[in-house]
């Protein structure tokens, strides 16, 4: 495993890296210098969306159990519709990684965004669940795919909650975090606290649409 020292050799892979939330992740830690994987249930959509972001030939695609196999560290990005299954296909590929669930269980109607009840609390406690051999930690939850993909954006205006049962995990991905310009990984707690925190992102919602924003989190006096 790579140490914390060395975080800027990572490999990241990004499971749902097609859709905006995953290439916006794969695009700004190309940008830190990291070698980034995104993974697809197709590996010519992976292809594809790894040739629309620039980072000096670092972003490259892939099927999502190659990328899992050869990352360091891997994000999952996929639709919860799909959650459960792309996270229990992959246990063998990712036994003994850290694994980064991003993933918000949410509805949508005619009043917008709501969160779904999950059986085992939260998207990453169902992950934890479904990989008893991986560290799983939940964060980038609130992060603006709009903000990540758009190449006028230097820095994100940004706190990232960070929530983990294994400590060196966490200060790990807090370190990852802050790779990206303006953006601080904060520890937010065990991961049985990350359904709150998953379910915050129907709010955030709620305050872009009405202020016609791309909001964000920051932690005061920490």
């Amino acid at each position: 495993m790579v140490e914390r020292n060395d975080i800027s050799e990572l490999t990241i892979a990004i499971l749902g890296g097609t859709g905006d939330q995953g290439k916006g992740l794969a695009h700004r830690f190309a940008l830190a210098g990291h070698r980034v994987l995104i993974g697809s249930r197709d590996a010519d959509r992976a292809h594809a969306a790894a040739a629309e972001l620039s980072g000096a030939g670092l972003v490259a695609g892939g099927e999502n159990a190659a990328v899992a196999a050869a990352a360091d560290v891997v994000i999952v990005a996929v639709p919860w519709e799909g959650h459960a299954a792309t996270v229990s296909a992959l246990a063998g590929e990712l036994a003994g990684k850290i694994v980064v669930d991003c993933v918000n269980p949410l509805g949508f109607d005619k009043q917008g965004a709501y969160p779904l009840v999950v059986e085992e609390g939260s998207a990453a406690q169902q992950a934890a669940a479904l990989l008893p051999e991986s560290r799983v930690v939940a964060a980038f939850h609130h992060v603006s795919a709009v903000l990540l993909l758009d190449p006028a954006v230097a820095t994100i205006d940004l706190d990232v909650l960070v929530l983990g049962d294994d400590r060196e995990a966490t200060d790990l991905v807090q370190a990852l975090a802050a790779r990206i310009p303006g953006v601080r990984g904060i520890y937010g707690g065990r991961l049985r606290n990350a359904h709150q925190i998953e379910a915050f992102t129907a709010n955030l919602i709620s305050i872009n649409r009405r202020y016609k924003a791309h909001a964000g989190l920051r932690v005061t006096d920490v």
